[in-house]
């Protein structure tokens, strides 16, 4: 199949991937908390016949320097691409924090048909990175809609002082976070309950980077407590990061532990390739 990539740079960075001829099926592809452009996932995609679109959503020009109330209308700015270039359904593919972003979306846009998230959280959380004056407190929501921060998780700074050595396993962050904040966990909660898209989550039991397993399993319950269906695709020995079937795995950090391997990542990813495929196409 015949492959043609679009570069774009409003009114994002991005690329836009897709069969000569274009598709139907339109997906976005969000990173997590690096923000970037994910040009490889959006070629395999592409060359399973969708038009997949990768952004950038954060750190380019005119967009929040750090994950902090980053507007989600970046992300329906792409639904709107899809769609003007013909996409009859559309879809969000997010990792980690992309997840986050993806569900937060497709709550609010009922042009998404279905989310795909990878590694995925429950709860929204504190932005990450500085703000303009370079501090990173007081902690603002990753996340705005309208112009209003979306309600979110703090983080419990004291887990620092005990913190790992590099590459740090942050998972205990977020679980120490949630145990020291539990007044805010029903307002951050995402309620993927009112999503009209369908759902397909992606998680790896040995995920150090926080506990995606456990909030796959949360999100499942309320979509399931409110008749809704989600499909779950999960390896005990998996990590943070899954590979997809074409997909290389990048270096080894020296700052974070993903968990994981790249066999079990891969295995992973090559048991939930079919399933993506499926829900992205609407099978």
């Amino acid at each position: 199949m015949t492959v043609v990539e679009r570069e774009l740079s409003e009114p994002w960075e991005a690329v836009c991937c897709e069969p000569d001829g274009g598709s139907e099926a339109g997906v976005v592809v969000l990173a997590g908390s690096s923000g970037r452009v994910l040009r490889e996932r959006a070629r395999i995609l592409a060359q399973q016949g969708m038009s997949a679109l990768a952004i950038r959503w954060f750190g380019g020009p005119g967009q929040p320097a750090a994950i902090r109330e980053v507007p989600l209308e970046t992300f329906t700015a792409a639904v709107d691409y899809l769609k003007a270039r013909g996409a009859r359904r559309v879809g969000v593919m997010g990792t980690s924090k992309g997840a986050e972003a993806a569900l937060l979306t497709a709550i609010r846009d009922p042009r998404i048909d279905v989310v795909v998230g990878n590694s995925p959280t429950a709860l929204v959380w504190g932005g990450v990175g500085p703000g303009p004056d370079g501090s990173f407190t007081p902690y603002r929501s990753s996340w705005s809609w309208q112009g209003e921060p979306v309600p979110f998780m703090p983080y419990d700074d004291s887990w620092w002082d005990t913190a790992p050595a590099r590459p740090r396993a942050i998972r205990g962050l977020y679980e120490l976070s949630e145990r020291t904040f539990a007044e805010h966990v029903d307002a951050a909660a995402i309620p993927v309950e009112q999503a009209r898209a369908d759902l397909l989550l992606v998680a790896g039991g040995e995920d150090r980077m926080w506990p995606s397993m456990t909030y796959t399993l949360r999100l499942a319950e309320r979509r399931r407590a409110a008749g809704r269906t989600v499909r779950l695709i999960s390896h005990g020995d998996a990590g943070h990061g899954l590979l997809f079937p074409g997909e290389t795995a990048g270096p080894a950090s020296a700052e974070f532990d993903y968990g994981g391997s790249e066999v079990a990542d891969t295995l992973l990813g090559k048991q939930a390739w079919p399933h993506v495929l499926s829900a992205l196409r609407g099978d």
